[in-house]
């Protein structure tokens, strides 16, 4: 069962996330929360597999919050997915910075926020191939990732060195398996290994450094 936390300053719009996610059977929404402060207080109480989080509240910053919850030792399994009303590129970048493992707007299908529920939650992340290129543009423009470094290539196999490729232009496990003739869970394996190798929190973190490492540039590799 999936552990969730929802955190919105407006009430119906918990309501009706809410309803959403408990219409599913492996979901279960553990709590709420109308601000970012509140957010993290009851992310250490509850302990929830994933936080939904809103951006921008009356009560505390989201980005603020996720960043706090991320780095906290008593909640290293919760996850967060920025929820934004618009994709604006500086929310991607600082949502990704601060350790979310997924963004979406809030108008996004509700088929495609169950899925990202249970994809963040699985222990991957979720970026569209929309919110990729912003987030690109965006660290092309000077808004590099600390600690990203060029040198990080030297660590890698020439395998991994694709992969990485890959996983910076928005790939899946599922599309990097196709893509180099391996399994899922070989893409998987390696996705891994590289996110050890570099010192990133998690995928979304990956594809700033693979345009750092100057494998793949804004538009493609």
């Amino acid at each position: 069962m999936i552990g969730i936390l929802l955190v919105d300053d407006q009430a119906l719009i918990r309501a009706g996330f809410r309803a959403l996610l408990e219409a599913e059977d492996d979901m279960s929404v553990l709590g709420e929360a109308s601000g970012g402060r509140l957010a993290v207080q009851e992310a250490r109480r509850l302990e929830p597999d994933i936080v939904l989080m809103d951006i921008r509240m009356s009560g505390g910053d989201g980005i603020e919050a996720t960043a706090e919850i991320r780095s906290d030792p008593a909640l290293p399994d919760t996850r967060v997915i920025m929820l934004s009303t618009f994709e604006l590129d500086e929310y991607i970048l600082d949502s990704i910075r601060a350790g979310a493992g997924g963004f979406l707007v809030k108008d996004t299908e509700p088929e495609e926020l169950i899925r990202a529920v249970r994809t963040v939650a699985a222990g991957d992340s979720l970026l569209s191939p929309s919110v990729t290129r912003k987030l690109l543009a965006q660290v092309a423009a000077g808004n590099p990732a600390p600690g990203a470094r060029p040198e990080v290539l030297a660590g890698l196999t020439a395998r991994e060195r694709e992969v990485l490729a890959l996983v910076g232009v928005g790939l899946s496990n599922a599309e990097i398996a196709v893509r180099l003739f391996i399994t899922p869970l070989t893409a998987k394996t390696h996705v891994s290994r590289i996110i050890g190798k570099t010192a990133v929190r998690d995928r979304a973190q990956l594809v700033v450094v693979a345009y750092e490492s100057g494998l793949i540039r804004p538009g493609g590799r």
